[in-house]
């Protein structure tokens, strides 16, 4: 509380007070000014700025683009237009004070508001005290200004420090939850660097696109490098993909790409806003990013192994290189720069050989990881997918629904260890799966150790738990050589203890109870390894003995033999004397304190040994505040082993939740072989609509034979609503999770791997970009014919209904013989056009024409011949033709009036009875137009 009133008291003065010669340090600058009054007269008001206000105003110089929030003594203040912005966004009260708006948070719940800040998309800074009140007594400037200086700052993908806790559980018990913004569980920061030169047959709006993506809060580091085209789809998948919360982007940016982002962020809510960083040109450029990352490798690495280090990130592609510069140099803002220096951790986002192709378009159209009403994750195939325990372990699921798997072998192995667990009988698997219970965040807690920007309270937490891990894992290992058999299971479980075991020599140098209240003087149990702090204890202990020591004095100074020192409201060391003896105090004492019946005092001797004690106190404070950091550097050269360990638990939990998905319903194992082109699925159902209907309302099973050597082309009609659509999303998901190495919703299912999927499917336009709908739906479709291989799946709904029938049918049956003759791509074509379907008797062996059953309930009545025909859906995929859509049923449904729909059923029969014949060559001519 001396403390808090001393600084109270010093912020009333500094207000009150204009004599400039007692400024702190950083205002030197302003008392050398020859007119001190103009530099310091505030020209709106013509009132002077207080020395608080002249700090703000140096530190807001500094940090322009960031929230200030300024440590006064027990709160913290907002000014100017911050507290403005403060008032809006955390509904909070401001005022006028001198000549700033004003607003102010109490200390401790500095970590609520800055969160609640940061997730409307600010940058935050925080500025605290840099000195106490004994420290600044005992200095030269005891009179001046408390200095002050920014310690942390946070944006979306930065939350990370100490006055950001992580866990809830580490918070008061009165603390609602709903107060903390619960963590997303990716915040990816995306930088995005073109290079449109020296490129070989270049088209207009073709450029070569750098990225590099960092999660700070993981460790992550994610490259690519790649070429586009105009529409940015490449760019787009990998943004999608990402998901980041926050972009850093050249101040000069090409309209393709600008379009894209803007795209991309209007889409979200204002709490979900993408944040957005420009950053200059410069930064950007080949020849200032290679001196950069030269001088950051070389100079600023700590390990000798900077030269090799640097080798690594020149071979990288050099947008790449000016990427990862702009990184750097934004990192450094925030002290998270660090995570940079092992290149040997940077993994390359798109890996052909590696994973399926799933680009942004199909992303969307099958809701892999969000739905397309609200943008969220139930009602996408993440969410059917994900039983997980722990917050690493959905991180980790979500790069495996977002990258399936192209090796047969390491498809097998997944399944191996979900079909073990689920068909093991051992108790094993019940005990692992209860380890994963109620983990805290330790991938992120880990992150923050490494950063040197956790709160003891946080360090405590994450090694307590590993230890924990460690021995509970060490205690199964017996039974896991015994009873667990697949390799990447073993493996994993195994690898724990080893990559743990020099976690439990930190917990036991730590004082649990310093360590939970957040006391580092006490934190360390044996001192041995801390001299600095021994001896600094020790230097307490003897003024402490001479104080004591003194009371032999004051008992006979003042005749009583019993005195004792006594503690008043954090006032030590007093010697109280009721008021009736106060004549034998000696004059020299000064009195701190008294009540009716008694006056506390100090004596000379104490008055200058309590100073020196709350020095040496506040002193030990500081270098307890230096070996702790240390102590964390120590800690930090295990990060990469307790790292990976954490992997192994993350695949642990994704393959438990893939064997919790397999327990559901009628779920297959799929046989997934590598030299078929096939996919054959017997009674196969749609994962997502399946587990949002649930058990009442069964979901009707389909069946799906497409192979590469036989039928490899589905056409489908059938009536609008009948469940096309439906139908060809069940089919690409099951192929997903079949590659994932998931149980699959069906009866049987054999799926020959599959190197991409590309889709075509709904009528949207895209304003941002400017482009319509039918050239919205022709760019994508211009981008599966590019990409599209034998071995890949394409799915085409409803091609060519953006423009006329004429124009629409030519360029769907064109389109598809493309696929047939030359991709021999496996196929699914969705179309309301019955010409189209004459394609089967062109290609008999290759293409068949199917159609989604329904039953026609025809009126009978005379009145009723000109009114739409009622329709039954069946939604079971038939073989043949459907030659109608019978689109008058859904106007129907919709409750279009009785006399439009009238009109429309007689002129929809008029018009049936008018046959349209397209000639073979305006077919080739589009063919050659698309191609």
């Amino acid at each position: 509380m001396l403390f808090q009133k001393t600084e109270s008291t010093t912020l009333l003065t500094e207000e009150l007070r204009c004599d400039l010669s007692q400024f702190s340090a950083s205002f030197k600058s302003y008392e050398n000014t020859q007119n001190t009054s103009d530099t310091n007269l505030n020209k709106r008001t013509k009132s002077i700025y207080t020395p608080l206000e002249l700090q703000f105003l140096e530190m807001k110089k500094q940090h322009k683009d960031a929230v200030l929030c300024v440590e006064c003594g027990y709160k913290y203040r907002f000014f100017g237009e911050d507290a403005e912005i403060a008032a809006k966004e955390l509904n909070i009260y401001c005022h006028q004070d001198h000549n700033f708006m004003t607003a102010s948070i109490p200390s401790h719940r500095l970590f609520v508001h800055v969160r609640r800040l940061v997730a409307k998309g600010y940058k935050v800074g925080v500025i605290k005290q840099m000195e106490t009140a004994a420290l600044k007594a005992a200095g030269e400037n005891k009179s001046s200004l408390f200095s002050r200086k920014l310690t942390a700052l946070y944006t979306k993908s930065t939350l990370i420090g100490e006055d950001i806790l992580f866990q809830i559980n580490l918070l008061d018990d009165s603390l609602d939850v709903e107060d903390v913004t619960t963590d997303v569980p990716d915040n990816y920061l995306l930088c995005i660097c073109e290079n449109g030169e020296n490129l070989k047959g270049r088209k207009k709006g073709d450029i070569v696109i750098g990225i590099m993506a960092v999660q700070p809060t993981t460790g992550e580091v994610i490259f690519d490098s790649f070429r586009d085209c105009a529409s940015r789809s490449e760019l787009e998948s990998r943004v999608l993909r990402l998901q980041p919360v926050e972009i850093i982007l050249p101040s000069s940016l090409s309209d393709q790409s600008e379009k894209l982002i803007n795209s991309i962020t209007s889409m979200r809510l204002r709490d979900d806003r993408i944040r957005i960083e420009k950053m200059e040109n410069l930064h950007f450029e080949y020849s200032h990013a290679f001196q950069l990352i030269t001088d950051f490798y070389t100079k600023e690495v700590p390990d000798t192994t900077g030269p090799q280090k640097l080798s690594v990130i020149l071979s990288l592609d050099k947008p790449v290189i000016c990427s990862l510069a702009a990184v750097v140099t934004y990192l450094k803002e925030f002290n998270l720069e660090k995570m940079l220096y092992n290149p040997s951790n940077f993994k390359q986002l798109s890996s052909e050989t590696e994973y399926m192709t799933i680009n942004g378009t199909t992303m969307k159209n099958l809701e892999i990881i969000q739905n397309q009403t609200d943008m969220k994750t139930k009602g996408s195939l993440l969410w059917v997918l994900d039983h997980t325990k722990t917050s690493f372990g959905r991180r980790r699921l979500k790069k495996w629904v977002t990258q399936p798997l192209m090796k047969c072998s390491e498809i097998n192995a997944r399944l191996d260890a979900v079909s073990e667990i689920l068909l093991s009988e051992s108790s094993v698997f019940g005990q692992i799966r209860n380890l994963l219970c109620k983990l805290p965040d330790i991938e992120r807690g880990l992150c923050s150790v490494f950063h040197k920007k956790c709160s003891t309270q946080e360090f405590f937490l994450i090694v307590s738990t590993l230890a924990r891990l460690d021995l509970e894992v060490q205690a199964l290992v017996p039974v896991i050589h015994s009873h667990v058999k697949t390799s990447l299971l073993q493996n994993s479980l195994l690898e724990i203890p080893e990559l743990l075991s020099p976690v439990k020599h930190y917990l036991k140098i730590l004082n649990e109870e310093a360590a939970k209240t957040g006391d580092k003087t006490q934190l360390f149990k044996d001192l041995t390894d801390f001299p600095v702090i021994r001896k600094k204890k020790e230097e307490i202990l003897d003024v402490l003995s001479k104080i004591q020591l003194h009371l032999l004095d004051i008992r006979k100074q003042i005749k009583n033999p019993s005195a004792e020192y006594v503690t008043v409201s954090g006032q030590e060391f007093l010697v109280e004397v009721k008021n009736s003896h106060k004549s034998s105090v000696p004059s020299d004492w000064v009195m701190v304190s008294s009540t009716k019946a008694v006056s506390r005092f100090h004596s000379p001797f104490i008055i200058e040994n309590y100073r020196h004690l709350n020095q040496l106190r506040e002193q030990l404070v500081l270098d307890c505040s230096a070996e702790w950091l240390r102590f964390l550097d120590h800690f930090s050269e295990h990060y990469h082993r307790v790292s990976k360990a954490i992997g192994h638990l993350a695949t642990v939990d994704c393959l438990f939740s893939l064997a919790q998905v397999a327990k559901q319903g009628d779920y297959c194992r799929p046989t997934v072989q590598d030299n078929q082109r096939e996919i054959i699925i017997k009674n196969g159902r749609h994962p997502v609509i399946d587990a949002l209907l649930g058990e009442q309302d069964q979901y009707v099973p389909n069946t799906t034979n497409l192979s590469g050597n036989g039928e490899r082309v589905m056409i489908i009609t059938g009536p609008n609503m009948g469940g096309k659509s439906s139908y060809i999303k069940q089919v690409a998901l099951i192929t997903v999770m079949a590659q994932i190495g998931s149980y699959v919703p069906a009866e049987e299912a054999t799926i020959g791997v599959v190197d991409g999927i590309f889709t075509r499917m709904g009528a949207a336009d895209n304003i941002y970009k400017g482009r319509s709908t039918f050239m919205e739906e022709l760019t994508d479709t211009a981008e599966i014919i590019r990409k599209a291989t034998s071995r890949s799946l394409v799915i085409l709904d409803e091609l060519g209904r953006g423009t006329s029938t004429h124009d629409g049918i030519a360029i769907a049956y064109a389109t598809l013989e493309h696929f047939i003759r030359d991709v021999e791509s496996l196929t699914l074509f969705v179309t309301h056009y019955p010409s189209v379907c004459e394609l089967e008797k062109v290609y008999p062996d290759k293409v068949g024409n199917y159609h989604m059953a329904f039953l026609v309930n025809e009126e009978e009545s005379a009145e009723q011949k000109e009114s739409p025909e009622f329709i039954t859906f069946l939604y079971q995929i038939t073989k043949g033709v459907s030659a109608r859509s019978y689109g008058l049923n859904v106007a129907k449904l919709a409750d279009i009036p009785e006399e439009i729909l009238k009109k429309a059923a007689h002129k929809s029969k008029e018009l049936e009875g008018i046959k349209v014949y397209y000639s073979l060559w305006n077919l080739k001519l589009y063919l050659h137009t698309i191609v």
